[in-house]
């Protein structure tokens, strides 16, 4: 069962998150979305379309607060995509138009070797990192204390797909594991720079994507090359991160409990039973709602139930599982506040 809260006062949305993050008690169970939220009809509703809520801090801050005014949820996450860096270091882009996120073009890599990677200067103040940094410092302004922010740092595992591409990093890691390591290492700056200046506008957390994905790689892959990098980020990155990667990921569950991240945002292709007993209350979970089939295709009543699932099993923060699909139904998002609290007056109601 889903941890006991007693008489606790009842606490702001900030407080919530940053409890269960920290795995204290909460008056609830926080919903947390740590990537995207985002809707075509949110888009629509305030006036703020892709790609200009991508690229414009006004825009993106307007779109992001919809996450709590609008759909109830404990956090703001303002950074829709995961290109926001890549654009920054140069890779060719695709901006795509409101009902599609923007991509990095992969065909079209910008480095080959890790000695021809180099960071620029004034990396941080690019257009498109610039973005993240004034619609947090907005959203701060607007929101003060009472609603959780969290920004995203790109994993230099991501990076080096959008950079170097995805098919020849992997066969590079498979090849020759120190020209691999040494990719990492050089890209592993820009984790940190950009982290550490969300933080400086007003970030409450940051969500560290880093897409060892399980379709891709084994857990093996993420002991060998990102568990002890993801242990000093946790150590450099003064706030509580949550790490993200998708997939089938219970193989490295135990390896990233051992990091010291704050929380893993978890797929919904890991049971919520299974992997709370993998991470052993070491790390905090978020997730893991369902996104193409559950929140796209199918109503409230089933959004429900998968969210009693994560709270039956004692999962510390609820939401989506991953960025949701752009046409994804208001309604069903709103549904998961609301079935959070209705468990918590069910369960009440039993004791």
């Amino acid at each position: 069962m889903a941890q006991e809260t007693g008489e606790i006062k009842t606490m702001t949305p900030r407080q919530r998150v940053l409890a269960a993050l920290r795995r204290e008690p909460v008056d609830r169970t926080p919903v947390c979305n740590p990537t995207s939220v985002a809707t075509v009809e949110l888009m629509d509703l305030v006036g703020a379309h892709f790609p200009a809520a991508n690229r414009d801090p006004e825009k993106m801050a307007l779109l992001a607060q919809t996450g709590h005014t609008e759909l109830g949820f404990d956090t703001i996450m303002p950074v829709f995509s995961i290109i926001q860096e890549s654009s920054a270091l140069g890779c060719k882009m695709q901006w795509e138009g409101k009902d599609n996120w923007p991509t990095v073009k992969m065909a079209e890599p910008i480095w080959s070797e890790p000695q021809d990677i180099v960071i620029p200067p004034d990396l941080l103040k690019h257009r498109d990192t610039q973005c993240v940094l004034e619609a947090i410092k907005i959203l701060r302004k607007r929101f003060g204390d009472d609603v959780c922010i969290i920004g995203k740092t790109m994993g230099p595992w991501s990076l080096a797909y959008h950079t170097i591409g995805v098919e020849k990093f992997l066969l590079m890691s498979l090849d020759d594991p120190d020209k691999t390591r040494r990719v990492l290492d050089k890209l592993k700056k820009v984790t940190i720079d950009f982290g550490m200046a969300q933080i400086e506008a007003g970030a409450d957390a940051l969500t560290l994507p880093d897409h060892a994905t399980g379709d891709l790689v084994s857990g093996d892959y993420y002991d060998r090359y990102l568990k002890e990098m993801h242990i000093e980020f946790v150590s450099d990155i003064p706030i509580p991160l949550i790490l993200h990667i998708c997939g089938r990921t219970v193989d490295r569950m135990d390896y990233i409990a051992q990091t010291g991240m704050a929380a893993f945002h978890y797929d919904s292709k890991n049971g919520p039973g299974e992997s709370m007993a993998e991470v052993k209350g070491r790390i905090a979970l978020v997730g893991n709602i369902n996104n193409p089939e559950t929140l796209y295709s199918k109503g409230p009543d089933s959004v429900q139930e998968e969210v009693w699932k994560n709270l039956d099993a004692g999962v510390p923060l609820v939401g989506p599982e991953c960025a949701i699909p752009l046409q994804t139904a208001i309604e069903n998002l709103k549904q998961i506040p609301l079935a959070v609290k209705q468990w918590h007056k069910e369960k009440a109601g039993r004791t």
